[in-house]
C-alpha cells in the first residue's frame, strides 16, 4: 500500500518538476542593502517539487549534481535533479523495524562524513548511522554511529554536524517517538546536543534546551548555533567551542518566541554561509541573520519551514517548507 501511495506521490510530483518555469511563492525581505549581494531577489522564491508529507534534512550531493531530502513520515528519502526532477532515492530511511508504528519515523538530517559516506538521523531507529554503500549507489544498510548515552537509547536524533577536528556533533529531541514528550518508550530524562568523538564514545554537551534542533558551525568552527523548536522559548543558542570540542558561554543568539506565536514555524533546521551569514528556519520561513545576530533579511515562504541546504558552490538555497522543495538563487558577490 505504502508503495502504490509512494507512485502517485511521484506521478502528481513529477507535473511540476518538468515544468522548468517554476512557480514563485512567498517573498523575499531585504534589511540590510549588502544582502542585495549575496540573494538574487529578482528570481524569487521558486517552488521545484511539492506533494510532501514533511520534508526535511536538504543536502546537496556535488558529484551526482543533486538535491536528497528525507520525508521524514514516509520513510523514504528522495532525490531532485534540474534535468530528472523527483526520484526515490532510498527506501527505509530511518525505521528498519518489522513492527508497524506512524509518526515522524524516517530519516531528519543528513549529512556527509568526512570520508564522503551520507549519515542519516534516523528517527525510527533512534540513531545517528552510516550508510555502508557509496551514497552514489544507496542501499538501505546501515552501521550505527550512536544510539545510546550512559547505557540509556537516545530520544531521536533530529540534525547533525561535523567539527574541524570531524567529531559528530548532534541534538536529540523527541520528535521521532511516536508520543513524543509522553512516550514510554523515552529513556532519557532530557534532550541534549551531544557529540561523538572519533573513538565513538558520545559525550553531552548540554541539556539546557528543550527542543534542541538544527545545529550548524560557524565557517572558522569557533561557535556553534543551535535552534531551539519550543513554541514557548523559540530561540537561537551560540556557545563558543573549546578546543577539546566542548561547549562554554552560551547565550541567546536570537529570540522569536514573540513571532511564533503568530507565523508558522518554530526554529529548527539552519546552515552557515560561508562568509559567516546564518540561514535559520523559524516562524515565517527563514531568518537571515549576520555572524553577531543582526538581521539581515528573511525568507518568507508562507509555510512552515524545517530546513535549508546550499549547494556546492554557494549558487542556490534549498528549503524544506511543508509540503514544498524551494530555492532561492544567490550571487557570487556574496562570498
Amino acid at each position: 500500500m505504502q508503495q502504490l501511495i509512494l507512485l502517485v506521490l511521484l506521478n502528481i510530483i513529477s507535473v511540476v518538476c518538468f515544468a522548468q518555469n517554476y512557480k514563485t511563492t512567498g517573498k523575499i525581505i531585504i534589511n540590510d542593502k549588502e544582502l542585495n549581494n549575496l540573494i538574487d531577489t529578482a528570481t524569487g522564491i521558486e517552488i521545484i517539487a511539492e506533494g510532501f508529507n514533511w520534508p526535511e534534512g536538504p543536502l546537496w550531493l556535488a558529484a551526482d549534481n543533486k538535491l536528497i531530502f528525507s520525508d521524514v513520515p514516509e520513510n523514504v528519502i528522495f532525490e531532485w535533479t534540474e534535468s530528472q526532477g523527483i526520484q526515490i532515492y532510498l527506501r527505509t530511511s530511518g525505521y528498519t523495524g518489522d513492527t508497524q508504528r506512524g509518526g515522524e519515523m524516517g530519516s531528519n538530517g543528513l549529512l556527509l562524513s568526512p570520508e564522503g559516506d551520507l549519515v542519516l538521523c534516523q528517527h525510527g531507529d533512534r540513531r545517528i548511522a552510516r550508510m555502508k554503500t557509496s551514497p552514489t549507489s544507496p542501499e538501505s544498510k546501515f552501521e550505527t554511529l550512536a544510539h545510546k548515552y550512559e547505557g540509556k537509547r537516545l530520544n531521536s536524533p533530529n540534525d547533525a554536524v561535523y567539527s574541524k577536528s570531524e567529531e559528530l556533533y548532534f541534538t536529540d529531541p523527541p520528535y521521532g517517538l511516536e508520543k513524543k514528550m509522553d512516550d514510554s518508550a523515552k529513556e532519557l530524562n532530557f534532550q541534549g546536543v551531544f557529540k561523538i568523538s572519533k573513538n565513538g564514545t558520545v559525550q553531552l554537551l548540554t541539556n539546557e534546551l528543550e527542543c534542541p534542533n538544527g545545529i550548524a558551525f560557524s565557517p572558522d568552527y569557533s561557535k556553534l548555533y543551535v535552534a531551539n523548536s519550543d513554541p514557548n522559548y523559540a530561540i537561537w543558542m551560540v556557545y563558543d567551542v573549546k578546543k577539546d570540542g566542548t561547549l562554554e558561554n552560551g547565550k541567546v543568539f536570537y529570540d522569536a518566541t514573540d513571532l511564533a506565536h503568530k507565523e508558522k514555524g518554530l526554529p529548527d533546521g539552519m546552515k552557515v554561509h560561508m562568509n559567516g551569514t546564518v540561514f535559520a528556519t523559524g516562524p515565517g520561513g527563514i531568518f537571515i541573520f549576520s555572524g553577531d545576530g543582526k538581521i539581515l533579511g528573511r525568507i518568507k515562504t508562507g509555510q512552515e519551514t524545517s530546513n535549508c541546504a546550499f549547494n556546492d558552490d554557494y549558487s542556490a538555497l534549498y528549503i524544506t517548507a511543508d509540503n514544498y522543495i524551494l530555492r532561492v538563487r544567490l550571487k557570487n558577490e556574496g562570498q
